[in-house]
């Protein structure tokens, strides 16, 4: 009786995940060390930034071996990871909080942002893409196109201003920078039980309903402006993509036999599409949410971006290199969701 080929199937895939893992571990020790090098390299005196200019000498030196400074390098860098494997990315020397618990409290706000904005890029993008490679050459493909380049071409900072502007300034149809009226703003404060950071989540969990109108009316514009920029990348990518598989052979033969349009386009093309497209959003979605400082800083929205900013201007290192260490992790993160997505979605890449 021949063996049963399960024992092998595990096997290969016990293997997959180990090499995951491994290829994951070396991601995020590299990234560790660009962010241990950055902080070593800048021209930035950490000690002096603690201590002040007027600390004296004992002072200096005092703070210097509390921070491990007089170390060599090689064992700074395992101090280093240590602290971070145990969620310790340091002290800010602006606030004189820990790091990790002011980067808890600003990423929701960045995550509620991008969220939002990748879901308009895949909602409109894709459709759009299709609808362009189906009809190449038509008008509507033109539209497409010219949409898609306005968006790559156009700065966001001008979007944002230019948004601010029409719908806020002239028209009063969005609210303005913030997430909240003042007014709500301190209810918020009071009224409502943070569970996940996300005001409209935590809003409508709490029945703030008001406050959530509120909310919305002030997300709805940076969402849809960081949304155009990941529909027009989204929405090329999908009629690049189209378009390929639209020449292949099964897509004829599934006409030739006289499968109707509809299923071919949004069915079976659309199908053997959304392997790549899967990598071409969880990209999307990363650039999102490392990429929105500028929006975050037009909008005067709390999240990362402007807290990254924040502690560049200040010189406050320890968290601007948490802050950037956090987003390389959520991107290494997100592309490992996308890698395990394409498996699941298409098997032959097992």
């Amino acid at each position: 009786m021949p063996d049963s080929p399960l024992p092998s199937r595990h096997l290969r895939a016990l293997r997959q995940i180990a090499l995951l893992l491994l290829s994951l571990a070396v991601t995020l020790l590299g990234l560790m060390l660009v962010t241990f090098t950055i902080s070593r390299v800048v021209p930035i005196d950490p000690v002096l930034s603690i201590v002040g200019e007027r600390a004296t000498t004992a002072q200096y030196e005092a703070v210097r071996l509390e921070l491990g400074l007089d170390e060599p390098l090689w064992r700074q860098f395992g101090i280093y990871v240590s602290d971070v494997l145990h969620g310790d990315l340091g002290q800010s020397i602006r606030t004189k909080r820990p790091v990790a618990g002011e980067i808890v409290r600003y990423f929701p706000a960045t995550l509620e942002l991008a969220t939002l904005a990748t879901l308009f890029g895949v909602i409109v993008g894709v459709p759009a893409g299709v609808l362009a490679a189906t009809k190449p050459g038509t008008w509507v493909d033109q539209v497409v196109r010219i949409v898609g380049l306005m968006g790559y071409s156009m700065p966001v900072f001008w979007l944002g201003l230019m948004g601010l502007l029409l719908f806020y300034g002239v028209l009063d149809w969005v609210g303005g920078p913030g997430q909240l009226d003042a007014g709500y703003q301190m209810m918020l404060e009071f009224d409502v039980t943070r569970y996940t950071g996300m005001i409209l989540i935590d809003t409508a969990v709490a029945g703030e309903w008001g406050m959530f109108a509120n909310a919305l009316s002030h997300i709805v514009l940076p969402a849809g402006v960081l949304g155009y920029t990941s529909m027009a990348y989204i929405s090329r990518m999908t009629r690049s993509f189209m378009m390929n598989e639209l020449s292949q052979e099964y897509i004829t033969t599934a006409r030739v036999k006289g499968m109707p349009e509809r299923r071919v386009i949004w069915v079976h093309a659309l199908k053997n599409v959304m392997v790549p497209l899967i990598t071409v959003i969880a990209l999307s979605y990363a650039y999102l949410l490392e990429g929105s400082v500028l929006t975050e800083t037009i909008f005067a929205w709390p999240g990362l971006g402007s807290y990254i900013t924040d502690a560049l201007f200040a010189a406050d290192m320890p968290a601007v290199l948490g802050g950037t260490l956090v987003v390389g992790v959520v991107f290494v993160a997100l592309n490992m969701m996308s890698d395990v997505l394409y498996r699941l979605v298409d098997p032959r890449a097992n």
